[in-house]
């Protein structure tokens, strides 16, 4: 099941990770039926992660202009332009064309982190959304914590719900907002552990912003499950997943102001879960309406590389080798009515 893959670390120089067979052969067969040609250069990145690469969102409760410095002096340079339709001042996000990660920071109790290491593309969900001050917002599947943090970086909400219903992935949530958020605004969020499906029952026409950054069958990782028979269990529960996304999303309308929005979000390439989750919504939902987010995908065209093809409402990113970001699918929703 296994392909052994050398990967090129200056300090070990040792074998780390291995390529499932099984979950490779599977992907072979979906993506180049769903994406053609653009396969091929997406599995040479995703199989190779000596050339992934790192953004770093910056932490602007614990500001740092030497780390700025720095970055620039290592080559980094800001990831979003300030042309985008939404770029909050205080958003400040540094990538780099050169693959490699930047020192992570430990955990330190009562000690807020200076910067959040992310894929540079899980942050375009958090721009599409536009959160405003004072709005009530709510994060509905929102372990590990990075898009929680971003959307803290671009405003500051009158009401932030972060919710997680596993239990391990809401304690790496609640642990994620102690190191980045001060203690004032932490008492303005909410931290539960519901089943989100439950959510827009419990709390009607509450919120005017939800973030559904889904469960999904997340293509890096399971790429390298170390396990070939979690890994084929896996494959199949993964028709499982479109059926829950969908539950999510009806959902999210409910808890859904009318007039609000919604982005939808995975980091699969599966158009299962994607567009076809998305359009079935629009489909059986008449009060919901897509949302034109090509502005911001021309934004930021430099830094990431886009399926063609797809429509305004929604945009799928994919992996290059220089511009190894996502994969990262986004859509953008909003509801016109109560019915």
């Amino acid at each position: 099941f296994f392909l052994s893959l050398k990967l090129e670390k200056k300090a070990e120089g040792k074998v780390q990770k291995q390529i499932c067979r099984v979950v490779l052969d599977h992907f072979e067969k979906q993506y180049t039926a769903e994406l053609g040609d653009a396969w091929s250069r997406v599995r040479d990145v995703l199989t190779s992660p000596w050339c992934w690469q790192h953004a770093l969102l910056l932490n602007r409760f614990s500001p740092s202009p030497r780390l700025e410095s720095s970055l620039a002096e290592q080559g980094y340079h800001p990831a979003f332009p300030a042309a985008l339709p939404y770029l909050p001042a205080a958003f400040r996000c540094y990538s780099r064309t050169a693959p490699g990660r930047f020192p992570a920071q430990k955990h330190q109790a009562g000690r807020l982190k200076g910067y959040y290491l992310l894929n540079a593309a899980s942050l375009l969900p958090v721009l599409a959304l536009e959160v405003q001050d004072g709005e009530h917002v709510l994060d509905l599947c929102a372990a590990p914590g990075g898009k929680s943090v971003a959307i803290l970086q671009c405003a500051c909400p009158g009401h932030f719900h972060c919710n997680e219903y596993d239990d391990l992935r809401s304690r790496w949530l609640e642990q994620t907002i102690e190191s980045f958020i001060p203690d004032p605004l932490i008492n303005l969020i909410t931290v539960s552990k519901l089943d989100g499906r439950q959510i827009g029952d419990l709390q009607p026409e509450f919120y005017d912003k939800v973030l559904i950054d889904a469960p999904c069958s997340n293509d890096r990782s399971w790429l390298f499950s170390a396990d070939p028979h979690q890994a084929a269990l896996r494959l199949m529960q993964r028709k499982e997943l479109s059926s829950l996304q969908f539950q999510l999303l009806r959902s999210a309308v409910k808890a859904l102001r009318p007039g609000g929005s919604l982005v939808y979000s995975t980091c699969t390439l599966s158009r299962a879960e994607n567009s076809d989750v998305i359009n079935l919504l629009l489909s059986s939902c008449s009060n919901v309406m897509p949302v034109d987010i090509s502005g911001m995908a021309r934004g930021v065209s430099q830094e990431f590389t886009f399926l063609s093809g797809t429509q305004q409402h929604e945009l799928l990113v994919l992996p290059e080798k220089g511009r190894a970001w996502g994969p990262m699918y986004v859509a953008k929703l909003k509801k016109v009515s109560s019915t």
